[in-house]
């Protein structure tokens, strides 16, 4: 079985300033094992992040964030005609839905705006974006553990990035969860937090 070829420098350098990222306390960052057929050269990280402050769960409790995602990076020298590009970025976002906000008609425009918002505020210039905002609901019964149902807010979106460095992409990303999870802004304490 012949060598997979080493990753182009290009590809390297886009890694390293994803990496690069500097995270709020709030959100907990790990690396994933990239999809390997969606394009030559992959990589990925996942993001998580708790509106309560990443709270440590009960001992019987299920540890699982209100809010997670992920971020895949994808990189086809020859470039792709449909990404306008020779990288892609491909990201998943899911975050927990209050009961109040089930339903909402304007959720997924709302969620929308938490991606290009977060794009724009970070700087990070793209061509080529689309995805899809969907809410869901799931409800347990019998022998699964955890809550008896839950709502959430699905953001699935994908965009060609301008340029190797993609530090801005991955700041954007990292404010679109927090953003996501209901987070203040970063310095911003909730009412509840201050100390007199």
């Amino acid at each position: 079985m012949p060598d997979a070829p080493a990753p182009p420098p290009e590809f390297q350098q886009a890694v390293a300033s994803l990496r690069a990222v500097r995270l709020r306390p709030e959100l907990a960052v790990s690396t994933l094992d990239a999809p390997p057929r969606l394009a030559p050269f992959t990589w990925a990280f996942a993001v998580e992040a708790d509106a309560e402050g990443l709270t440590p769960a009960a001992e019987d409790d299920i540890a699982e964030p209100d809010t997670s995602g992920r971020l895949i990076l994808l990189h086809d020298p020859a470039g792709q005609e449909a990404w306008e590009g020779t990288f892609r970025l491909v990201c998943f976002v899911q975050a927990r839905v209050e009961p109040e906000q089930r339903g909402d008609d304007m959720l997924p425009i709302v969620g929308w705006s938490w991606l290009t918002e977060a794009l724009d505020d970070a700087g990070a210039d793209y061509v080529a974006l689309g995805g899809t905002v969907t809410q869901t609901s799931s409800v347990r019964f019998g022998d699964i553990a955890g809550p008896r149902r839950d709502d959430d807010v699905e953001l699935r979106a994908s965009w060609t990035p301008v340029g190797s460095d993609l530090s801005r992409h991955a700041e954007a990303f990292c404010g679109l969860v927090a953003s996501a999870a209901g987070l203040p802004p970063t310095g911003v304490l909730p009412l509840a937090r201050r100390t007199v």
